[in-house]
């Protein structure tokens, strides 16, 4: 069972809600009020991981995704202080031209609404850090740099936005947070499609134009790099690893034993032995991992 952060009015698209909802659960069936007194004591004293999804997810398939990955977490690595997840209503959203930051107001709107939110609830935790997937990563880097708290750390997977929001639209996010990490894949065709700046245009705006425009969670951030920034990033281009398989929802073997704990360098073997779920398994223990250091 997950405490979560809700946003939505909706199970499905809709409306950004006006307040904060804490809710409990591990699917929809489930799904049922908490308490601040609750999310309080869970979080009282230890480090947080506020997890959140990404595009085209209702309430059902955030809840499961989220609950499923916070087990993943857990058990590799039992030291994980608290996981809370964070549903949003991403589905709401257009997919094509993400890199244009006034498309995706509801994931800026969530983070204006948040932090004020985050800043009061967590005065009892003793740091807070994100995750986050596909466009999740606009609407954790709004949040940040909208929090008076200090983040310990953010991890950016397969984000949907500009290669340069860390240095550029989102530089006070990364100067509110200690370490900023990304986890990028060139098998990510979502993100490839979704920002045409660096595809379809490719040929007239090629990299290093002022105008083009790739996505954080395909070609990592572009250079230069914060100095707060955690390398390596770039997921081997052998794995195919896609934009779905971040958080997907499967099922899971036990992690093999060669399954690397951080993003290994390109040409490294992808790490199934025909286990199920492997994925999903790789991003929580690069997660887990780094969370705790």
């Amino acid at each position: 069972m997950t405490f979560f952060l809700d946003v939505r009015t909706n199970p499905v698209g809709g409306p950004l809600g006006t307040s904060v909802s804490l809710y409990q659960g591990s699917n929809l069936a489930n799904y049922a009020s908490a308490s601040r007194d609750q999310i309080v004591q869970h979080i009282q004293g230890r480090h947080v991981l506020i997890g959140t999804h990404g595009l085209n997810v209702n309430r059902a398939d955030g809840i499961e995704h989220l609950d499923t990955w916070s087990g993943l977490l857990l058990q590799l690595n039992p030291t994980l202080d608290a996981f809370v997840g964070l549903l949003w209503p991403g589905d709401s959203i257009w997919l094509h031209g993400l890199d244009y930051p006034e498309e995706p107001k509801i994931a800026d709107d969530a983070g204006h609404l948040l932090a004020p939110f985050l800043d009061d609830l967590l005065t009892a935790a003793a740091s807070v850090s994100f995750s986050s997937h596909s466009l999740g990563a606009r609407l954790v880097l709004r949040t940040i740099s909208l929090m008076k708290t200090r983040v310990r750390h953010a991890m950016l997977m397969a984000g949907a936005i500009d290669d340069n929001c860390l240095t550029d639209e989102f530089q006070s996010a990364a100067v509110n947070v200690g370490t900023i990490s990304v986890m990028a894949s060139k098998g990510d065709e979502v993100l490839a499609l979704a920002f045409p700046l660096g595809n379809f245009l490719s040929g007239i705006f090629d990299v290093g134009h002022p105008w083009w425009h790739g996505a954080l969670g395909r070609n990592g951030p572009r250079q230069p790099w914060p100095a707060n920034f955690k390398a390596p990033f770039q997921i081997p281009d052998g794995w195919h690893f896609s934009h779905g398989d971040y958080l997907a929802v499967a099922p899971v073997a036990n992690s093999p034993s060669s399954m690397p704990t951080v993003v290994p360098p390109q040409g490294s073997a992808v790490p199934t032995n025909g286990s199920p779920g492997w994925s999903q398994v790789f991003s929580a223990g690069v997660v887990s991992t780094w969370f705790t250091e």
